[in-house]
C-alpha cells in the first residue's frame, strides 16, 4: 500500500492541476511523443511571453482533477501528454497550433475552454481567428473605407454644385 507521504503529494498535484484548470481561460491538451527538450524550452518560452504556462503530469493524476469538475477527456490521457494552461483565451491556442504544424511529432488532442471540453475542430477554430492588432488593422480599414466614399461624394457634390452655379 502507497505510504502517507506519497498520497499526500498525489492529492497535492491534484489540487494543483484542478486550480490550474480554474484559473485558465484556454487549456489545450497535446501529445508530445519524440519532441526534443530544446523544442519543447520553445514552447515554454513562446507561452511564457502570453502568460500561459505547458505542464507534464501523470495521466491518472489529471483524470482526476477532471473528474472533480465533470469534464470527461478519459479517452485522450494515454501517452505522452503535455497541457498548456493558458490566462487568455486566444493567444495560447495560436502557439501551440503553430508549433503543432511545426513540429510533426506533436499532436493537439483536445482542451478545455472556459470549463468545457473542446474538440480539435473548435481549438482550430479559435486557432484562425486573428490576433487583437489584426482585427483592430482590419476594424480601422473598414472605418477608413466609408470615411473615403464620404469624400469622394462630397467631392462629387461640390463639383455639381459648381457646375450648376456657371
Amino acid at each position: 500500500m502507497a505510504s502517507e507521504k506519497i498520497l499526500d503529494s498525489k492529492k497535492a498535484t491534484v489540487a494543483e492541476i484542478s486550480d490550474k484548470l480554474k484559473d485558465s481561460e484556454s487549456v489545450i491538451l497535446f501529445r508530445y511523443t519524440k519532441s526534443t527538450v530544446g523544442d519543447m524550452q520553445g514552447l515554454r518560452k513562446e507561452l511564457k511571453k502570453v502568460d500561459s504556462e505547458v505542464k507534464v503530469y501523470k495521466n491518472t493524476l489529471v483524470k482526476r482533477a477532471l473528474d472533480d469538475m465533470n469534464i470527461d477527456l478519459d479517452s485522450y490521457l494515454e501517452g505522452q501528454n503535455a497541457i498548456v494552461f493558458g490566462k487568455e483565451l486566444l493567444e495560447p491556442i495560436k502557439i501551440v497550433s503553430k508549433f503543432a504544424k511545426d513540429h510533426d511529432n506533436v499532436e493537439i488532442l483536445t482542451g478545455v475552454i472556459d470549463g468545457k471540453a473542446a474538440t480539435l475542430e473548435t481549438i482550430n477554430d479559435y486557432a484562425s481567428i486573428p490576433s487583437r492588432e489584426g482585427l483592430l488593422t482590419m476594424f480601422a480599414g473598414g472605418l477608413i473605407e466609408h470615411v473615403k466614399n464620404l469624400s469622394i461624394a462630397l467631392n462629387l457634390y461640390a463639383e455639381k454644385l459648381g457646375e450648376e452655379s456657371k
